[in-house]
């Protein structure tokens, strides 16, 4: 299979011939290729004040980094991020030319309440007291941007989306699952329901404790799930259980904080065990429990991504999910 069918078929939650992987963002780029080579934002750019032809020589160089580091690390999915539009036109059409169906291109693509910050969370919850029909109405309307922009996404190649809002805290969802049921769920299934209609994939992304809310991200019907946090007790054996049998994929659960501060014998067992547990029967994609993150020891990434390699291809007794 090439890198693009084995990631289709793994958010089909079918068999590829191997595993595939990818990560959401993968910030070691310097690390990997040296100092001056992170990937570029369009804002950014912005503070350049570059003519339009500086602006696009820069953008096609960062559409030639992304595919030459993304191929280096064999990614079947390939996150176009931190570009506005304009900037996501050109770098998608370069990065056809690049590299043609080689990936399943994706780029964020939600539009529901996610954790609000410090200076927000008081203000969030005085609303649903004391408006809630006003919140009701911002998130449809941040539903409806969401649906609209995915599908002008779409219409440029990007075939599939991380929906990035996160839920959850270590300790479990942000809000109560029956208010979780109220403001976010039905808004998050006409998301996904949109994506699925216009033949896109859609991967939920939050981290946390997601174990309260399973079965209602279950209800969405997204292609998959990422990215199993074990760094808040979630255990892949038990998510793969519920999910499988619903035809929803997962990806992820390779600890990060183990990554970080554990051994490698530590960070090798977490590996084996996200793969082992997510392989049998299709539907899963190898990934970390987040991103591999600025700071973090290029080495060890590419430790895991050596364990990946030695288990990814399918035999037959990994064919079958047995539960």
């Amino acid at each position: 299979m090439t890198l693009r069918e084995r990631a289709i078929a793994a958010l089909e939650c079918r068999v590829p011939d191997a595993i595939p992987t990818f990560e959401l963002e993968f910030q070691l780029t310097p690390e990997l290729r040296g100092a001056g080579t992170d990937f570029i934002s369009s804002w950014s750019l912005d503070r350049m004040n570059l003519s339009e032809k500086e602006r696009d020589e820069k953008l096609y160089k960062n559409a030639e980094l992304m595919v030459s580091v993304y191929s280096e690390l064999e990614y079947s999915i390939f996150n176009v991020a931190y570009l506005n539009y304009p900037d996501i036109v050109k770098t998608v059409r370069w990065i056809k030319e690049l590299s043609g169906d080689k990936f399943l291109l994706t780029h964020h693509g939600d539009g529901t309440f996610a954790i609000p910050d410090g200076n927000d969370m008081f203000g969030f919850a005085y609303r649903i007291a004391d408006d809630p029909e006003g919140v009701h109405a911002d998130a449809r309307r941040m539903a409806d941007g969401a649906i609209e922009y995915n599908k002008k996404l779409f219409d440029l190649g990007i075939e599939s989306f991380m929906l990035c809002s996160d839920y959850c805290y270590n300790s479990g969802p942000f809000l109560s699952p029956a208010m979780f049921s109220e403001y976010i769920t039905p808004y998050l299934y006409d998301i996904i329901d949109n994506i699925r209609k216009m033949g896109g994939y859609a991967i939920k992304h939050t981290d946390g404790n997601i174990m309260p809310i399973l079965d209602q991200l279950i209800s969405c019907r997204p292609h998959c799930i990422h990215s199993i946090d074990p760094m808040a007790g979630v255990d892949i054996a038990e998510v793969k259980r519920q999910t499988y049998p619903k035809g929803i994929a997962m990806c992820g659960n390779v600890n990060c904080a183990l990554m970080q501060t554990g051994t490698d014998e530590e960070v090798r067992e977490s590996a084996l065990y996200a793969i082992h547990s997510g392989k049998p029967g299709g539907g899963y994609i190898f990934s970390t429990s987040n991103v591999p993150f600025r700071g973090l020891d290029l080495n060890r990434y590419l430790m895991i991504l050596d364990i990946w390699k030695e288990n990814r291809y399918y035999t037959a007794e990994d064919m079958e999910y047995k539960g």
